[in-house]
């Protein structure tokens, strides 16, 4: 996905709209580079469909497929040159995962009193709770709390909404919590989700790529590391997770296919990283490892 400059997505309410949509797609000028729909993780029955171009898109034949298949209204973006974060804008149920409970200013109507509330609206980065990624990411987490596993020191590496850099500084407000993007438009996002949670000043959000910032080499060496990104990196950053890890350290990793989670352990076992937890969502691998 290097070479792709816009996205443009949208939501409907079945597979055959998505499927009749997307096909229509095909068609467009310019033409573009890909064309994809699925059905978003988040149990609400919904589907998107994802068209992407190297070339500014026909909006106004956007607009009309999406009006003639009962579609919400396309998002377009220009997408960076690696796509680290999802710039989509929907409204989206929420999600439990265990003690938390993400959702958008849309339901705060909706928000128990018993949960760990997290307010992420869908607009600028990933990391919403609804995909398979994000959600086995906050389960794992929930799994740790339970263990009675406290950490010192935490990071987000690859924060995009930083949702899970906030569960962390909930759960543990005594705790050091660090969250990188290599994009800046992440970053932002993370320290406007940050303001919206009254959580200003318990996360440091840090433009990186993976762990290269003087600050996060200072606080070295971590307790807890999220890295829910992409195999290719996730696999770039296994040596350097290891040198800011120490015995016990715990890192939860996702952004993995199923049939991709084999070959992401064995990179990060050959940095002496043991398997503690592995569980499959849809079709992504959340990988939950300690360092030995």
């Amino acid at each position: 996905m290097t070479d792709l400059t816009y996205s443009a997505i949208a939501v409907v309410p079945s597979l055959e709209q998505a499927e009749a949509l997307a096909a229509d797609c095909e068609n467009l000028w310019p033409e573009p580079t890909g064309v994809g729909s699925f059905e978003i993780e988040d149990g609400s029955g919904l589907f998107e469909v994802a068209v992407y171009f190297v070339e500014e898109p026909d909006r106004a034949g956007l607009a009309l497929l999406s009006t003639m298949h009962g579609a919400k209204d396309f998002v377009i973006s220009e997408v960076p040159q690696i796509d680290w974060v999802a710039h989509v804008k929907r409204e989206l149920a929420p999600v439990e995962a265990g003690r938390f409970f993400v959702y958008g200013s849309h339901d705060a109507d909706k928000v128990p009193e018993d949960r760990i509330a997290l307010l992420i609206e869908a607009a600028m980065a990933f990391g919403t709770g609804h995909h398979g990624t994000t959600l086995g990411c906050l389960r794992a987490l929930d799994r740790l709390a339970d263990e009675g596993y406290a950490p010192a020191r935490t990071i987000d590496v690859g924060c995009g909404t930083a949702v899970l850099a906030m569960g962390a500084a909930r759960l543990w407000p005594d705790t050091v919590v660090l969250a990188s993007d290599i994009d800046a438009v992440a970053v932002e996002v993370a320290e406007a989700n940050l303001s919206a949670n009254g959580m200003s000043g318990s996360v440091l959000c840090i433009e990186a790529a993976g762990f290269d910032a003087p600050e996060i080499g200072a606080a070295a060496p971590y307790d807890l590391i999220f890295a829910n990104i992409l195999k290719g990196p996730l696999i770039a950053i296994a040596p350097d997770m290891a040198r800011h890890s120490k015995s016990g350290t715990v890192s939860i990793l996702s952004g993995i296919l199923n049939e991709q989670a084999d070959s992401v352990l064995a990179a990060y076992q050959a940095q002496g990283f043991g398997l503690k937890n592995r569980e499959s969502i849809g079709d992504w691998t959340t990988l939950t490892l300690i360092f030995e």
